[in-house]
Formats: structure tokens, sequence, C-alpha cells
């Protein structure tokens, strides 16, 4: 739609509202101000209906009968009007009393014309209001803009009159004294910047009365300090510069100063910095050191294999060549290793062959986690199929210690996107320990459920506990469950040995897979709990650290 020439001129005009309860004085001020060139949307007869006429329209001005009909006067609607959207008012008035006209002037009318309303003091009043009202708003708004940027400004700055009462405080100077601008607004400055001789402790004489005597910039000397409302003292340094108004008189001053606790610091930094390059060659040459450790852990490690294996295969060769030996003989030997000293033999030669691979793997194993290296393939895993499959490798175990292993899963269970090997691993661990460490008749339940999302990254996780009755580890070995090398005294009574890593290695793949693992043990019961998160094919697992709500732990 095309807007034509006539419309654009009358939305240029400037739109007054007209508030007259008299129909035939209204009908006249309306001509007039038409006359003069003024637009009026409207024409109200009450406060109310001023009101909500105004706050529709949006006029420039309005023009209040101050005496209206009703429970509500000109004076009243003027108040609202101005509060609630800040249009101008101009009351038109005969005759009024005195407190009427007090609680008019409270309201801060822009201009007053007296009835019978003649066109030049109308015209008169609303060009005055208009002219006012837009000098006040450039005034607001470059108060306004003047106020934001001292309070966007880095160094805390305070304005006083130029009796010494604070006038304005900027956010910084609100944190560097302690004091809200609300509070300190007409307070003394010296009491809300209160500074102190650094050596002495004793009051500074107050800068201002220099700078309003010898209008001129003042700057703080050295070793002072500002005493903040809660008596923490920091030194500053600042200046303090006049205020003028436009014939160039003394209205007040500036106070602009900053924390500089840093730049003291400075001299300790500069020391540090050098202590620190002093170190860098130091750092340097123990990262190769460190690295001369690896490489050394590597090869020792793939020596420690390489023989360690060939003794297994020789040792699993014998096996055979006397087995064979057994078959082929006319007389054929006893075959059980108490009746037969070289099964025996045998026997000790493979378990103590396998425990030094195994604390070899498990050494390596510890070295490539601690430094990062370990590797993962993250594929779905169905906790369903892969516990009860772990879990049937040791029940005839447990059978023949006459425990009871048994495995409760969630059916809601999820599937988890990990690493199948590492996870394995990590259960294998816990359920041998807890067959290792059952007694006879007793329980080990193995547990998965779903739960809220880990704590640690908010993601929705899996719960799998392994808990074993009979058995309690003593509160004061707890915390040291997962140490490397550590074994409770006395606790293996089936006498099954290990390397004293295994619950090291299984909090450390734990964290790996990104989930934590803790211990809890009491009334004859210990239980180890894991959460995993359930993540999405393509995501990533990044290791995690313990949360603070878990239990006791190393």
């Amino acid at each position: 739609m095309i807007e034509t020439a006539a419309e654009s001129d009358v939305a240029s005009m400037v739109q007054i509202l007209v508030v007259e309860d008299e129909g035939v004085i209204a009908a006249d001020i309306k001509d007039c101000l038409e006359g003069l060139g003024y637009a009026v949307p409207a024409v109200a007869a009450s406060g109310e209906e001023a009101i909500a006429t105004a706050t529709t329209l949006r006029p420039d001005i309005v023009l209040m009968d101050i005496r209206l009909k009703g429970d509500m006067d000109g004076v009243q609607a003027a108040a609202q009007i101005w509060q609630r959207l800040h249009i101008p008012v101009v009351y038109s008035t005969g005759y009024s009393d005195r407190v009427t006209l007090e609680r008019a002037k409270a309201t801060g009318p822009f201009g007053y014309v007296l009835k019978p309303i003649e066109e030049r003091e109308l015209y008169v009043a609303i060009e005055t209001a208009l002219q006012r009202y837009r000098l006040d708003k450039d005034l607001q708004e470059r108060e306004q803009w003047l106020s934001n940027i001292l309070r966007a400004i880095g160094d805390g700055v305070i304005v006083a009159d130029a009796q010494g009462q604070i006038k304005f405080m900027n956010l910084v100077a609100e944190g560097l004294t302690g004091w809200h601008q609300e509070e300190a607004i007409g307070r003394d400055v010296s009491e809300i910047f209160h500074i102190i001789d650094e050596q002495t402790q004793a009051a500074v004489p107050n800068p201002i009365i220099e700078v309003l005597q010898t209008d001129r910039l003042v700057y703080l000397t050295e070793n002072i300090l500002l005493l903040a409302k809660n008596g923490t003292a920091m030194p500053i340094a600042d200046s303090i510069a006049p205020l003028h108004d436009e014939n160039g008189a003394i209205t007040g001053v500036v106070i602009v100063f900053r924390d500089i606790t840093e730049r003291r610091q400075a001299e300790e930094r500069n020391i540090a910095i050098s202590r620190a390059l002093q170190l860098e060659g130091q750092m340097v040459e123990l990262q190769h050191l460190n690295q001369l450790k690896d490489d050394f852990l590597n090869t020792v490690s793939h020596e420690l294999r390489t023989p360690l294996t060939n003794i297994r295969m020789a040792i699993r060769m014998l096996e055979i060549t006397l087995n064979q030996h057994e078959q082929c003989s006319p007389a054929p030997l006893v075959t059980t290793a108490n009746s037969n000293p070289t099964l025996r033999y045998l026997k000790i030669l493979s378990d103590q062959c396998n425990r030094q691979l195994s604390l070899v793997n498990d050494l390596l194993d510890l070295q490539r986690l601690n430094a990062d290296a370990y590797s993962l393939e993250l594929t779905p895993i169905q906790l369903s199929s892969l516990i009860p499959e772990l879990v049937e490798q040791f029940q005839e175990r447990a059978h023949n210690q006459q425990q009871q292993l048994e495995v409760e899963l969630d059916p809601q269970l999820p599937p988890i996107v990990s690493d199948a090997f590492s996870l394995s691993r990590v259960l294998s661990e816990l359920i041998n320990n807890a067959v290792k460490y059952t007694p006879q008749n007793e329980r080990i339940t193995l547990t998965a459920t779903t739960t809220e999302p880990l704590p640690v990254n908010d993601t929705p996780s899996v719960q799998i506990q392994i808990s074993n009755s009979g058995v309690e580890i003593p509160p004061n070995e707890l915390p040291r469950v997962f140490d490397q090398f550590y074994r409770i005294p006395n606790a293996d009574r089936w006498r099954q040995g290990g390397t004293g890593l295994g619950l090291t290695l299984v909090k450390k793949l734990v964290n790996y897979l990104g989930g934590y693992i803790q211990v809890q043990s009491s009334n004859r019961l210990t239980c180890f709990t894991i959460e995993l998160p359930v993540l999405q094919p393509n995501a990533a697992v990044h290791p995690t650290i313990e949360p603070p709500s878990a239990a006791p732990e190393s």
C-alpha cells in the first residue's frame, strides 16, 4: 500500500491527546489544535479513559484538564501517564484551589494553559513542552551514556560534589571499596574512600581538599592502602581531578583508582620467571630421562617376555612329550601330579612362568595407561551376553569351592559402546578376586542395571556391581585396595596368589573407559561398583577422575 502525501504529513504531525470532560470545550480545543497544525487522534472524557487511550495511541503530548468528573481527576491521571509511558503532560485549568495546584506541581508538568484557552497561548505552551521534553530526553540519554561508559571502565571511579558527598560509583569502585552505590550515595567520600599509609597505618589527609583548593589534578603518593568496608587493605594508585561547570566553577571531583597488588607482585613474578627459566633446562633433562625410562621399560618388558614365552612353550612341549611317552609305554606312568614328581615340577614351572608373564604384562599395561598410550577399540557391547559368558568361566571353580556365583541383569539393560577386551579384563579380575576371597557357603553376585547420568560428564550410564558375602575389608585397609602391589594381609584364604596389580589395573582401565569405580565393605559384605557411560557409536571415550561423592578408595 502506497502512502499518500497527505497521509505522510498527518503521520509526521505532533499527536496530541485531549482530555476534557466538557464536550463543547473539548471540540473547541480540538479545532484549535488542528488549526495550529497538530493532530488530535482522540479525546478522552475521564482519567481512566485518558490512561487507556494514551497507552494505546502513544501520543506525543497530553493536554490534560485538571478537574475531571469521576473517581480520578486530571492530576492522578497525569501522574500515571508519566510514570507508565513517559509522555509529557500540559495542564489546562480555569480555577483550582491551592492544594490541587500543589498536587499538580508534584507531577512535574511540562506547562499550563489557562481557560478559556487562547490559540496563541496554547501554541506557546505546546511547543515549549515539546522542546523541554526533547531536551530532557537528550540529557537523560547523555547521562545514561556517560554512566555506561564510567561503569564499563576497568578502573574504579567515584564522583563527589564540591562538599565531598558521593554522587556516583561504578561497579569496580563498589568491588574495591566494598560499598554499594545505593548505600554510598550522599555519604562523605572519606568514609567510603578510606585510605591509609602503608608504613604507619595512619589515615592519610583527604586529597579532595587539595584538589578543590588548587583546582588541579592530584596523584596519590606511593605506599597508600585502600581500607575496604570489610577491613581488608589493598595497595592502590589513583588520581583525583576537579569537575567544572560551563562557567568554569568547580562542581566536584572524580577519583579514578585501581588495585596495584599485581604490580606489587611483579618483582616476585620476575623472580619466579627467572627460577622457571633456570628449571626449564632441568625439566628438559628430566623429560629426557623419563623417555629413557620408558624406552628401558619397553626393552626390559620385551626382553622378559621373550624368554618367558619360550619357557612356557618349552614346558608345554615337555608336557606333550611326557604324555606321548606314557601312551607308548607298555607300563603307563601314573599321571597324577601328586604321584609323579615330573608332572608336579612341570606344573610348578608352568604356574610360576604364567605368574611372571602376567606381572610383566600388567607392568607394561600400567605404563601405557599412565602415559595415556593405551589403545581402545570401541564397539557396541551387549552386557546381557558378555557378562554371562564371563561368569560361566568361573562357575566350576566356584562350585568346587562351595560358593554360589549368581548373575542378575536388568531386562532393559542398554548396549554400551566401549572396548570389549578392556571391559572383559576388568570384570574377570573382579570376579576372580571375589572367588579368591569368598569363604565356603557364601554368595557372589554380579548385577547390572541402568542408572542416572554419570556426575562427571552428565551422560546416561550403566552400573555393574560385584559383591561377595562372608568377607569384609578392614576400614584401615579399604583406602589402599587400589594401590600397586598392595594385598590385604591374610585375605587369600584359597592360597591362589597374585601380582598385587590387578585392582590397580582395574581402576585405571575403568577410568580410561570414561567411568569410575568405588568399593564399599561392611557387615561381612564387600561390593565393587562400576559406573560406565552409555555412549553413541561415534562418541569418544575420555578418561575420567573419581567423582567427589565416591566412597573412600585409593
